[in-house]
């Protein structure tokens, strides 16, 4: 039984489009272990791909993962996880080796009632998230259906639909895989079971809370600007295409039909329905990022961070000087962006605390971002993924390794 790592952490960074795909590998003198954080894709990674990229991890972990961790059940953090009729899906090979631990934020419990607040200990306290998150996945699910039947809907409304579906077999599998090592659903504070299996890695559950702990992941915040990276800093390079800045036309002919003295008012009333769809389904898309696992890991002079897409909802309980996680959160080295680089998933509470910042006096804060610019947000109200100001401010900070340096050209990159 190995005591403690031989080297560094690795971490291999994959191409999955609009997407997280992580494997981070932990070298011993017996072989190293491997942990696999978030497999999915929306955009950009066709199935062959993403099978592809099921088949490198095989190999680059030896046949064997030590544990898979789905911070959330958004599709672009778990789609790669599904499986296909005949055993030949990219989740059917990353089942195939055999994670020992599967970990999952506690929202996903197979045993937690549907209207669950923390995971199930005391049933009485079982109430209110997981219910609303599941009857809003539903409902946005049906109002963009019905509005994608008679309109071309906005791009980042799209996106934001298909993100939020309720990915059954990526779902399932990761249940099966637990079921045959041993699953975790944790929270804020949990002792998972990976320190044990990641000899002398420490591993610390940042997040998310339970609503018991903080009701903060309840309410969602619009804007900032004291936390969110909403100002223009410099133009550092040209603005990509605003997404989904404008609505659709109408399909030909449909104007026609209306007198004309109503068309203004039939012009106002689906740009109205329009708004309500895109209010629920980006409550929906918040409150899914905001039961994303965080994880910091503590090998040697290493601190590496994975926060899934953990918006400030989440991470206002993380940053709590009453939580005690800030002395930790100071010396991370590795940080992997929030989110793809959104400008509410990098609080700036959690980004001064970075002492490994060159504006610091550190040597330099390594971050990781999977991300595909003009899919989500846009740049209007300075929503775009990823976001400018914080872009600059992590080239400024450290080295800066993106999906977008190496796309096209590999399929992952190791660092």
């Amino acid at each position: 039984m190995p005591t403690k790592p031989t080297g560094p952490v690795q971490v291999r960074m994959y191409d999955v489009g609009f997407g997280d795909c992580f494997l981070l590998s932990v070298p011993y003198a017996t072989g190293a272990r491997h942990v696999l954080i978030d497999f999915g894709t929306t955009h950009g990674a066709p199935s062959a791909h993403m099978l592809s990229v099921a088949k490198d991890i095989a190999t680059t972990c030896g046949g064997k993962l030590t544990a898979v961790v789905a911070t959330h059940r958004h599709r672009d953090h778990i789609e790669g996880f599904a499986t296909r009729k005949g055993g030949k899906g990219p989740g059917d090979v990353i089942a195939s080796l055999k994670p020992d631990l599967v970990i999952q934020p506690w929202t996903e419990h197979p045993k937690a009632a549907p209207d669950a607040t923390e995971p199930p200990k005391d049933r009485k306290a079982l109430r209110l998230e997981i219910q609303s998150l599941s009857a809003r996945q539903e409902l946005a699910a049906s109002l963009v259906a019905r509005l994608k039947a008679t309109r071309t809907i906005p791009r980042d409304l799209d996106y934001l639909a298909g993100n939020n579906l309720r990915n059954v077999s990526a779902v399932e599998n990761l249940m099966r895989m637990g079921k045959k090592g041993k699953a975790e659903y944790v929270y804020s504070g949990f002792k998972t079971d990976l320190s044990k299996l990641l000899p002398g890695v420490k591993v610390h559950v940042l997040g998310p809370p339970t609503v018991r702990q903080t009701d903060t992941v309840l309410k969602q915040r619009q804007s900032d600007q004291d936390e969110f990276w909403m100002l223009r800093l410099k133009m550092s390079r040209p603005p990509s295409k605003a997404v989904g800045a404008s609505l659709p036309r109408e399909k030909q002919g449909t104007a026609s039909r209306v007198p004309q003295h109503a068309r203004w008012f039939v012009g106002q009333m689906k740009s109205i329905e329009l708004a309500e769809v895109r209010s629920i389904v980006e409550s929906l898309d918040k409150a899914m990022n905001n039961t994303s696992v965080i994880l910091l890991f503590e090998a040697g002079s290493q601190r590496l961070l994975f926060p899934g897409d953990a918006q400030i909802e989440n991470w206002a309980y993380a940053l709590d000087p009453k939580r005690g996680f800030r002395k930790l959160l100071e010396g991370v080295t590795v940080y992997k962006v929030g989110h793809h680089g959104s400008r509410n998933a990098t609080p700036k509470t959690l980004w001064n605390l970075f002492k490994a910042r060159r504006s610091s006096g550190g040597k330099g804060l390594v971050s990781l971002i999977s991300t595909m610019p003009e899919v989500h947000g846009s740049v209007n109200n300075r929503s775009e993924v990823p976001r400018e100001t914080l872009v600059d401010a992590l080239k400024a900070a450290g080295p800066l390794h993106s999906t977008e340096d190496f796309r096209g050209a590999s399929l992952a990159q190791t660092l």
